[in-house]
């Protein structure tokens, strides 16, 4: 067959190369994924079936079978062992090269007239947060889930918090109070808010509520992963068995000493005082600051870094098996046009594997 690719910009793959801080978060280990909901928020019924196709073992195999050595760290991501995005980037470009496929770069494709000498045509054009980019596919019938933004982080307008810019907790659980949307994770204090996986995580599940929200909303945020009562009980150990120490310089939390000092002076007004000096009052602040800490979002994060986009092109518009169009014959659609996102973790890059070798598959059987 001859191949040609069509890529908007002036290069391609310039997602891979700047994704996991330019090292390519290129898949998960998914040791840790009890149900695939659990990372893909929206599509994982059709990703458990194709994952009977190429799942994530097949897409460690393959790469490694190109000479692009993976190495799964303790979160289960997956990152080449080069810890550099351009040997991915380079394993494609080779490979193009090898099957002699053409790249034409700076070139947009906004219509089927435009690619009509082709016999089979495959979108793959990432996601399109502000929906015009998918007008004209839902002008041939497709129906469009609308596009949000996920995978986000929040500006929150505390100079207080942003002041601890840098800190990071490696173990927190956020939630948006009054809704059954959480996640857990480390979460990072940033100079305009909170950013971190936890946050993505949560910005994920939460997306279309957080759009209808307008990004303003409260977020609770548990510091220490443990209960009003198990942290009652060791703030009350620590008042029996410290009582002559300063509250400052005894973290029993393991908390970052600023962050612990920030909570101190939230809850205490910055008084100077000695653990056996805490009254019932002052350990229900503590428990209160410590497990359910609310913030008053202002928005997402002020410059546009969000990577993924919930939405695109609906499910109920291709054929599950194949992902051709229900309505274009030869038609088909990978990645992130489709209304599949995942979490942090290397899912999404996940997905676009899975969904490009089912859709390659589906087109070889035919030609064959």
């Amino acid at each position: 067959m001859d191949v040609t690719i069509f890529e908007r910009s002036h290069r391609v793959l310039a997602k891979v190369e700047i994704s996991g801080g330019g090292r390519c978060n290129c898949t998960n280990s998914f040791a840790e994924v009890r149900d695939l909901s659990e990372v893909y928020p929206r599509g994982h019924r059709l990703m458990k079936r194709l994952f009977n196709v190429f799942d994530y073992r097949k897409a460690y195999e393959w790469f490694e079978q190109q000479g692009v050595l993976l190495v799964t760290q303790e979160d289960q991501c997956v990152f080449p062992k080069a810890q550099d995005s351009h040997v991915i980037i380079n394993c494609f470009l080779s490979l193009a090269r090898q099957y002699q496929i053409q790249i034409v770069t700076g070139r947009k494709i906004q219509h089927l007239e435009e690619v009509q000498d082709y016999d089979y045509v495959a979108v793959t054009t990432g996601g399109s947060p502000k929906g015009e980019g998918l007008k004209w596919l839902s002008d041939m019938g497709h129906e469009i889930v609308s596009p949000v933004p996920s995978l986000f982080t929040v500006q929150i307008q505390d100079s207080s918090l942003t002041a601890l810019m840098g800190t990071v907790v490696e173990h927190v659980s956020v939630m948006i109070p009054s809704t059954k949307f959480r996640a857990n994770g480390p979460l990072l204090i940033t100079h305009w808010g909170m950013s971190g996986p936890a946050i993505l995580k949560l910005s994920s599940y939460a997306a279309r509520h957080l759009a209808e929200q307008r990004y303003r909303m409260p977020l609770s945020v548990n510091w220490v992963e443990k209960t009003d009562a198990e942290i009652q009980a060791m703030l009350y150990e620590s008042t029996a068995r410290f009582s002559a120490k300063q509250l400052s310089t005894l973290n029993p939390f393991g908390l970052p000493q600023r962050l612990w000092e920030y909570f101190l002076m939230k809850t205490l007004g910055g008084r100077t005082m000695r653990w056996g000096e805490l009254s019932k009052k002052d350990v229900n602040r503590l428990v209160n600051v410590l497990t359910n800490d609310t913030y008053q979002t202002a928005g997402r994060a002020p410059f546009k870094d969000e990577f993924v986009t919930c939405g695109g092109v609906s499910l109920k518009s291709i054929n599950p098996s194949t992902l051709e169009s229900r309505h274009v014959p030869n038609l088909y659609f990978a990645g992130e046009v489709l209304d599949i996102d995942g979490i942090t973790g290397g899912f999404n890059f996940q997905a676009a594997w899975t969904t490009a070798y089912a859709v390659a598959s589906s087109i070889a059987k035919k030609v064959l």
